[in-house]
């Protein structure tokens, strides 16, 4: 007696361990069927753009959302890996129950072809086995070489591990169409514990003498419905009686409609980009700027773009599939069609690209003129982009913080202000600038000072504060001169005091909205954050954006 429920107790257990597998791996499946659906979205760029510059996103804090994409498009990733890690180790269980929970009774729900097979075999020799066990390889690639000490020691292994996503997608698509789990598609016929006279009460019970003559062992008519039923299948005064045998087939992939739609929307956008920057752009002029940063200007055929937005680079002889973001620091204009970014040299992308430009690269500045252009390499332009920065010039008061060559967002706001400012809501800019060495204040001083005077021609000095801070003192001497004489009273050594900045900032601005834009070095972004969400007794309100591409 005591085996017969030990052996219960064990078939019991079995079951339920058999049942947690299959809704746990049903359930993860869910959330990996939302999560690659979303995780795309974010890198449809040209989409993002279209909606941030456009008037059907009227909010501004709706605006600031899409600010979020490269956020959210991680966030999406984690989910991924933790939910198919859970997903693994279900199914991990669930091959293992199939093989010791063979049924002779349904065999159309068997997934082992006979009791006690080698769950390795339904692992490596079935597709929904095979092409799982490719992906997990392909995004335990793809997770690693995302990890920041990879993308900041070696960016290239993290691009082309990264663009591993399209076998990813490809491998999902066959592994939901295995079939593994069934549905019973007859349940009217067979409803669930029906009574079925031709087979369960002739193979599960002894049959009394009266019902031998009426159910011979050939029949296949159907339980007749004027004879009494016996004790064991009558409940609730109540008889269901099986017309037909149960009969199964798989599910529909529902992974196919979630990842549809994203999928054919990236690749569509993905063509479209393609088409756009297929020709090349008009390199009209290269510049060697101090602390080994390159200017590049140059021009193409209907190409427009908003102050703050970001291109991506792509030079076939730098590199065949490798391509780089880069914040526009000119845009074009109704009265000039040239576009032009900075680049600071760090990396071999940089350095190949600096000396395919320049032809002597150990010069500090060159100007190539119009009949050496051929000399150029071919280079193309995928965008524009949005960014946050477009939203500087919607509020009434901007602050703006750049360290470094973190500046090259905010120079084409400066340019764009230059050309004009009285048809923008923006009334006033604090604009702090930390470098580290004297040098690399030279990269836009021109354009600082040519601003500052327009604003004191038009009677307006107050409509922007420029405050720069030197970290270093060597050299101090060097931008000492009359070219430079309004920079010079605004030179500070040090660093920025900010928490008696922003409270400056607030008293001079009470109840108001102010956006606070940020592009340098984490720890002064983390610093701002904070400092913007911080509540002072003016009124004023602190709205706090950070550059980041996707």
């Amino acid at each position: 007696m005591a085996l017969s429920w030990r052996s219960w107790l064990a078939n019991e257990g079995s079951k339920h361990l058999f049942l947690l597998g299959l809704c746990i791996s049903r359930a993860s499946a869910s959330v990996l069927n939302l999560n690659c659906c979303l995780v795309l979205l974010p890198m449809c760029r040209v989409l993002l753009a279209f909606l941030r510059g456009s008037q059907k996103v009227a909010s501004r804090k709706t605006r600031r959302l899409l600010d979020k994409s490269k956020t959210f498009h991680v966030t999406c990733g984690i989910t991924i890996c933790i939910f198919s890690v859970l997903h693994v180790a279900a199914h991990l269980v669930n091959a293992l129950n199939f093989s010791e929970n063979y049924s002779e009774d349904f065999l159309a729900l068997n997934v082992a072809n006979y009791r006690g097979e080698d769950p390795r075999k339904l692992l490596f020799a079935t597709v929904p086995g095979l092409t799982g066990v490719i992906m997990v390889l392909v995004l335990f690639l793809m997770c690693t070489a995302s990890t920041y000490a990879i993308r900041f020691s070696n960016y290239d292994i993290f691009w082309y591990t990264h663009n591993l996503f399209f076998v990813f997608y490809m491998l999902l698509l066959m592994h939901v169409s295995g079939g593994v789990l069934k549905y019973q598609s007859n349940l009217e016929e067979h409803p669930p514990g029906c009574f079925n006279p031709n087979k369960t009460l002739r193979e599960n019970m002894t049959v009394p003498k009266a019902f031998e003559e009426t159910f011979p062992a050939y029949t296949t008519e159907p339980f007749p419905e004027d004879l009494s039923v016996p004790e064991p299948f009558v409940q609730n005064n109540f008889v269901r009686i099986c017309s037909e045998e149960p009969k199964f087939q798989s599910h529909f992939p529902e992974t196919w409609f979630w990842i549809s739609g994203p999928l054919c929307l990236y690749c569509v956008e993905r063509l479209y980009r393609y088409i756009r920057s297929n020709k090349p752009v008009t390199i009209t002029s290269v510049i060697s700027h101090p602390s080994n940063v390159l200017e590049v200007r140059m021009m193409k055929v209907n190409f427009k773009a908003r102050p703050g937005q970001y291109v991506i680079l792509h030079c076939p002889r730098v590199s065949a599939l490798e391509s780089h973001p880069f914040t526009l620091t000119m845009c074009p204009t109704d009265t000039k069609a040239t576009f032009g970014i900075h680049l600071k040299v760090v990396g071999d992308w940089t350095e190949r690209f600096r000396d395919l430009l320049l032809l002597h690269s150990s010069q500090d500045k060159e100007i190539l003129p119009i009949f050496q252009q051929r000399r150029y390499p071919k280079l193309y332009v995928d965008g524009p982009f949005g960014s946050p920065f477009e939203e500087s010039l919607n509020y009434e008061v901007s602050l703006c913080v750049a360290g470094g060559i973190g500046v090259t967002p905010f120079a084409s706001v400066l340019n764009t202000l230059l050309d004009g400012w009285k048809c923008y809501k923006l009334r006033r800019l604090y604009f702090i600038w930390v470098c580290r060495d004297i040098e690399s204040f030279r990269w836009f001083a021109d354009l600082l000072c040519m601003l500052h005077n327009k604003l004191w021609q038009e009677n307006r000095p107050d409509y922007i504060n420029i405050q720069l801070y030197l970290s270093q003192t060597d050299g101090i001497q060097k931008i000492i001169g009359k070219k430079y004489q309004a920079l010079n009273s605004r030179l500070l050594i040090g660093r920025p005091r900010w928490k008696l900045l922003f409270d400056e900032i607030a008293k001079c601005n009470r109840r108001k909205t102010i956006g606070v834009f940020c592009c340098g070095p984490n720890k002064i972004s983390k610093i701002l954050h904070k400092l913007s969400n911080i509540s002072n007794s003016y009124g004023t309100r602190f709205e706090y954006n950070k550059e980041s591409f996707s």
